[in-house]
């Protein structure tokens, strides 16, 4: 993945913090979202036997972790010694949470592969991963919005956090729909199993703080 270079503006305090209010609720948005996309995805996908499925419902509640960190990162936007602090540790959380969502797919996609676990039909997942397909470019695009304008490596880590999970419903639905339509069993594991280097090198990127903010 290439990394922008952007050489930074001053942005005037009035603009940045309306625009850290805008981030703040987008992220309020992402957590009531997520949050109820964890409960049904575990749900849906402990009672399938969906790996992928119990993936993405983890990767949601990860991606609420996130945004709970860039809250934070945002609540600390107006004081610029802070704000620098607090931008470098964000960055790192998020790319720690990427890491433990990439070994636990990997982990149980592979079980699932040696034990021939199929998974069962599930309209539920296919009609989550259907709608997180909608919503979640839509918060992508506010959200890079947002991270341009504080001109912030954390933000936009976060966003890309967020375009993965737009990533991860077209694979998830993908897999759902041939597991339902052709009894393609292993296409259930198999989609949790390409997540895996998508959700790794992100994280990996984050923790050693590259971001498309860096000079």
């Amino acid at each position: 993945m290439s990394i922008d270079v952007t050489v930074p503006i001053a942005v005037p305090a009035a603009h940045r913090a309306a625009a850290a209010r805008r981030g703040r609720w987008l992220q309020y948005l992402t957590i009531a979202w997520n949050s109820a996309e964890c409960v049904v995805a575990l749900t849906a996908g402990y009672l399938a036997g969906s790996i992928a499925l119990v993936g993405f419902g983890f990767d949601s509640a990860i991606e609420v972790t996130s945004s709970l960190a860039v809250l934070w990162r945002l609540r600390r936007d107006a004081d610029e010694a802070r704000r620098e602090a607090a931008e470098k540790r964000t960055v790192r959380v998020i790319g720690a949470c990427f890491l433990v969502l990439a070994a636990y797919v990997a982990y149980e996609a592979g079980h699932a592969l040696i034990a021939r676990q199929a998974p069962d039909h599930t309209t539920v997942g296919i009609v989550l991963a259907a709608l997180s397909l909608m919503v979640m470019p839509v918060l992508v695009h506010l959200k890079r919005r947002v991270a341009s304008r504080l001109q912030s490596g954390a933000l936009e880590a976060e966003a890309r956090q967020t375009r993965v999970c737009a990533y991860l419903s077209a694979i998830l639905l993908a897999g759902l729909v041939l597991n339902s339509a052709l009894g393609s069993w292993w296409a259930d594991p198999v989609a949790g199993l390409v997540m895996v280097p998508l959700i790794a090198w992100e994280g990996l990127e984050a923790v050693r703080g590259r971001t498309c903010c860096d000079d």
